[in-house]
C-alpha cells in the first residue's frame, strides 16, 4: 500500500554525548527540517555534560569538587536540580545511592585515570560520610558547599537527567509522541502514532551479547537499568562491577546481575536502579515495595537468570504491561 501524504514521517536523530550516544525517535507530518531539532537536542545534552561531567576538569561539578571545604560555590540551575534529587534519593535509600563516591570511582579506574592501588587502599580505609550528610545546598541562592572533604560523582544520575532534557526539548518543539534515550536509559512521550505504547526491551544481563530478557511498554514514563555486565574490572579471577558500594568504598562484590526501574523521570529511574543494585534483591526489593517503586531484579543462579519483580508493573505477570 502506498504512503498517504497525511501519514506521519519517522524521524530518527542521534549524536554523541557522555562517551556514548543520544537518540531521539519521533514522527512528523508535512514539511519538516530536522536541523533545528537536532541542534537543540545536542545543545541540551551538551549542557548536562558541561555542568555534570567528572571527566572535564572545567565542568561545574569539578569546580565544586575543587573548592575548599566550607566555601559556598555558585551552582547552575540544572546541576542544582540534579544535586537536590541525588541527596533526596540518598536519604530515602539510607546512602545506597551516594554521589560522594568520586574518589572510589577514580581509584578503581572508572574515571579519566587508570586504577591506582595506593588510592584504592586509601578509599577502603578512610571513614566515609554519605553525600546527603556532607553536601549543603542553598537552592534559592543557587550555591552549594561541602561541610567535609568529599569528591562528587554523578555517573549514576547524569545520563538519566540527560534523557529527561531530551524529552523536554522535544516537547519544546511541540512533540507529544516520541522515544528518547542515552546508552539504554529511555523515556517515552505519549503513544506511538498507531495509538500503541512504546516497546522497550529489558536486556538479558550477558556481557557477550545484546539480547532481550523480556519486554515492557511505556507511555509517559522512563526506564533505566543498572547492571554488572557492561563495565567492570577484573581482579584475579573475580569480575567487579563499576557500581560502587558506599558501605565499603569499593566495587560491589555481590549484587544482582541487573536492576531495572520504571519511574516518572529517567533521572529518578537511573538513580534508583543504582541504589537497588547496591542494596540487592533482598533489602532492595523490600525498600522498593515500601516506596511503591516498579523494579525488576535479575539474579544469576548458575547458568540461569532468575527474576524478582516488585511493583504493579513488573509483578502483574508477563512483562508487557503499560507503564504510565
Amino acid at each position: 500500500m502506498s504512503k498517504m501524504s497525511s501519514d506521519p514521517d519517522r524521524q530518527a536523530l542521534s549524536g554523541p554525548t557522555m562517551g556514548t550516544r543520544w537518540s531521539a525517535l519521533f514522527y512528523t507530518t508535512g514539511t519538516f527540517d530536522p536541523a533545528p531539532v537536532r541542534s537543540a537536542l545536542q545543545a541540551a545534552v551538551d549542557e548536562v555534560d558541561e555542568q555534570m561531567s567528572g571527566w572535564k576538569p572545567d565542568s561545574d561539578l569539578m569546580r565544586l569538587n575543587a573548592a575548599p571545604v566550607g566555601r559556598w560555590v555558585a551552582v547552575p540551575e540544572r546541576l542544582m536540580t540534579v544535586l537536590e534529587l541525588s541527596l533526596e534519593i540518598g536519604r530515602f535509600s539510607a546512602g545506597a545511592f551516594d554521589i560522594g563516591m568520586g574518589d572510589v570511582v577514580s581509584a578503581w579506574g572508572f574515571g579519566p585515570s587508570v586504577a591506582d592501588r595506593a588510592l584504592i587502599r586509601k578509599a577502603l580505609e578512610i571513614p566515609r560520610q554519605a553525600a546527603y550528610e556532607v553536601l549543603e545546598l542553598n537552592v534559592e541562592g543557587g550555591e552549594a558547599r561541602k561541610r567535609a572533604p568529599i569528591v562528587l560523582d554523578l555517573n549514576g544520575i547524569a545520563k538519566g537527567y540527560g534523557v529527561d532534557r531530551l524529552a523536554e526539548t522535544l516537547r519544546g518543539f511541540g512533540m507529544t509522541s516520541g522515544l528518547v534515550g542515552i546508552d539504554g536509559e529511555m523515556r517515552a512521550l505519549g503513544l506511538r502514532p498507531d495509538g500503541e505504547p512504546w516497546t522497550i526491551a529489558v536486556e538479558k544481563p550477558e556481557p557477550a551479547c545484546r539480547t532481550p530478557h523480556s519486554m515492557l511498554v511505556l507511555q509517559d514514563a522512563a526506564v533505566a537499568t543498572s547492571g554488572d555486565y557492561r563495565h567492570w574490572v577484573d581482579v584475579g579471577d573475580r569480575r567487579l562491577s563499576h557500581t560502587m558500594d558506599p558501605r565499603r568504598g569499593a566495587p560491589l562484590t555481590r549484587s544482582p546481575a541487573s536492576v531495572t526501574v520504571v519511574a516518572r523521570t529517567c533521572a529518578e529511574a537511573d538513580a534508583w536502579a543504582t541504589a537497588l543494585m547496591v542494596l540487592g534483591s533482598g533489602e532492595g526489593a523490600e525498600l522498593a515495595r515500601r516506596l511503591r517503586l516498579d523494579a525488576l531484579f535479575l539474579m544469576r543462579e548458575g547458568q540461569t537468570i532468575r527474576p524478582r519483580a516488585v511493583g504493579a508493573l513488573f509483578a502483574a505477570g508477563p512483562l508487557n504491561q503499560v507503564a504510565r
